[in-house]
C-alpha cells in the first residue's frame, strides 16, 4: 500500500470528493510530520531571525547576573518597614551615596541608611528594597516618604529572574523572533547552532499564463502567483527555488517534477489540479509520483494536490508536493492553511510553532451570507475599538481571483464548516496576516 493510501485508511471518513478543512489538516499532519531537515549549522546571530533551533540553548549565565534596581529611587533595607502594611508611618532614611548602573556601589552602610540608585544598578549588599523616588520627600542628606506605599522588596530585580544559569533559555525547535533574537543576546552568545532552511521549489503551470516582460495577449493573464508563493517562502525563512512557468506540455512538466524532487524537500505548484481539468498537469503527477487529489469544503481554494515525488534514488527519500489552485488568492488561503503549517513541521518547529496562524475574534460590521457544509475564508479589514471587541469589515470583491482585495485586507474572517450566516454584530473568527503574509 503506497503511503497516500496508509494515510487515507487511517482517517475515519476520508472522502477525497469533499474533504472538510480539519480532515486536510489531519492529513497533511501524517505526510508532512517528520521533519525532513537534520543538518545544522553554527550562524552568526544577526542572520538567524525566522530560523529554527538545532539544539537547546543553555544558558551560560544568569539574567539578570545579580540583584538590579527596577526603578530611579533610593534603596534601602526592607525591614525598616512597619509591621502594620496599612500604617500612616512615614520612613526616614539617611543617604550615604549613590549607585550607577555599570559599577557596584562599595561604601559602608550603618542602621538606617540608604542609597541613592539608577535603574538596573546593582542592589548593594543588605538593601532589598526601592522606594521611587517621585513618592520621596528629600533634604539634603535625609529622605522621608509614606511607609504603606510600598512592600518590602518592592522594585528589586532578582538575580537570575529572567533566566537561571544552566537552564534551557530556549528550545530545539524554537523558531527564532526578534525577542528570541535579543534573549541570545542578552546571554551573550553571538553564534547559534540551527538546522539548515528547507528548500522548497515551486512552478506555475499553463499556456494562458504570461511571464513579467511579455507582451500582452489576448486570453492570457501575468503570473502573479510566483511571486505571491516567493513572498511567503521567504517570510517562512524557506530556500526558494524558483523553476518559473512551465507550459501544458508533459514532458516538460515531468522534467521539472523531476528536477524539483532533486533539489528540494518540498515542492508547489499552482494550476492544473482541479477535478476534470483538460490539461496535462494532474497525469503528469501521478505518472511521477504516489498522488492524491481533493475536492475541500472550502472557499476559496477547493481543488488541492498532495503527494510524494521520488528523488534520484530510493536513499534519498521523497519531496512532498503541494499542487495549489491557479486562482490567486486561493493560492494564497491555501498556503495559509495547509501549507505554512506543513512545511513548519518539515523545517524542525516543535509542535507549538507548526500550529495555523492564531485567530481573533471581531465583531463583523455587516451581515455575512454563508451555508453550512464548507468552511469560507473572507478577506476582511479588522479596526481597533477602544474598549470593545475589534471590528472587521469585509475587503471589496471576494472573487478568487481579485488580489486587490488580499492587499486592502488584514486577516481573513474564517467562517467554519458548520457555521451559518453571521448577522451585523456577530462575533467571527479572524486568521490575522501580521507576520504571515
Amino acid at each position: 500500500m503506497s503511503r497516500i493510501a496508509e494515510i487515507a485508511a487511517a482517517l475515519a471518513g476520508y472522502d477525497p470528493k469533499a474533504l472538510g478543512v480539519d480532515a486536510v489538516q489531519a492529513f497533511l499532519a501524517r505526510l508532512a510530520g517528520p521533519a525532513v531537515v537534520t543538518q545544522s549549522e553554527r550562524i552568526a546571530l544577526r542572520d538567524a531571525l525566522g530560523r529554527v533551533l538545532a539544539e537547546d540553548i543553555i544558558s551560560p549565565v544568569s539574567v539578570p547576573p545579580h540583584d538590579n534596581s527596577a526603578m530611579d529611587g533610593f534603596a534601602f533595607d526592607g525591614a525598616l518597614l512597619p509591621a502594620d502594611p496599612s500604617s500612616d508611618a512615614s520612613v526616614s532614611l539617611h543617604v550615604v551615596g549613590t549607585a550607577l548602573a555599570g559599577a557596584a556601589w562599595r561604601g559602608t552602610l550603618g542602621a538606617g541608611d540608604a542609597v541613592k540608585i539608577m535603574t538596573g544598578a546593582m542592589m548593594p549588599a543588605g538593601l532589598d528594597t526601592v522606594i521611587p523616588q517621585e513618592f520621596c520627600f528629600v533634604e539634603g542628606e535625609q529622605v522621608r516618604f509614606p511607609a504603606k506605599v510600598l512592600r518590602r522588596g518592592d522594585n528589586r530585580r532578582l538575580a537570575g529572574e529572567d533566566l537561571m544559569q544552566g537552564k534551557a533559555a530556549l528550545q530545539r525547535g524554537e523558531r527564532l523572533s526578534p525577542a528570541a533574537l535579543g534573549m541570545v543576546a542578552s546571554l551573550g552568545l553571538p553564534m547559534v547552532p540551527v538546522l539548515r532552511r528547507l528548500r522548497v521549489a515551486y512552478f506555475s503551470t499553463g499556456d494562458e499564463i504570461l511571464s513579467l516582460g511579455e507582451l500582452p495577449r489576448e486570453g492570457a493573464v501575468y503570473d502573479s502567483n510566483r511571486y505571491t508563493v516567493f513572498g511567503l517562502l521567504t517570510r517562512l525563512g524557506c530556500e526558494v527555488i524558483d523553476l518559473g512557468l512551465v507550459r501544458d506540455d508533459p514532458a516538460a512538466l515531468a522534467d521539472t517534477l523531476r528536477r524539483a524532487a532533486r533539489e528540494a524537500d518540498a515542492i508547489i505548484t499552482s494550476g492544473g489540479v482541479s477535478v476534470g481539468e483538460a490539461d496535462h498537469t494532474r497525469a503528469v503527477m501521478q505518472q511521477q509520483g504516489d498522488m492524491a487529489f481533493w475536492r475541500v469544503a472550502m472557499r476559496p481554494g477547493r481543488p488541492m494536490a498532495v503527494g510524494l515525488i521520488p528523488k534520484q534514488s530510493e536513499a534519498e527519500g521523497t519531496a512532498v508536493l503541494f499542487g495549489l489552485p491557479g486562482n490567486p488568492v486561493a493560492v494564497m488561503v491555501t498556503f495559509l492553511a495547509f501549507v505554512r503549517p506543513a512545511l513548519l513541521r518539515m523545517m524542525g518547529c516543535h509542535a507549538a510553532g507548526c500550529a495555523p496562524p492564531p485567530m481573533l475574534r471581531a465583531r463583523s460590521v455587516a451581515a455575512i451570507r454563508k451555508k453550512p457544509g464548507r468552511t469560507e475564508y473572507q478577506r476582511g479589514r479588522v479596526e481597533a475599538v477602544p474598549g470593545s471587541l475589534p471590528e472587521v469589515r469585509i475587503a471589496g470583491n471576494q472573487g478568487s481571483g481579485v488580489l486587490s482585495s488580499m492587499v486592502e485586507a488584514n486577516g481573513l474572517v474564517v467562517l467554519h464548516h458548520e457555521q451559518g450566516s453571521v448577522a451585523a454584530g456577530d462575533a467571527v473568527d479572524v486568521m490575522m496576516f501580521d507576520g504571515v503574509v
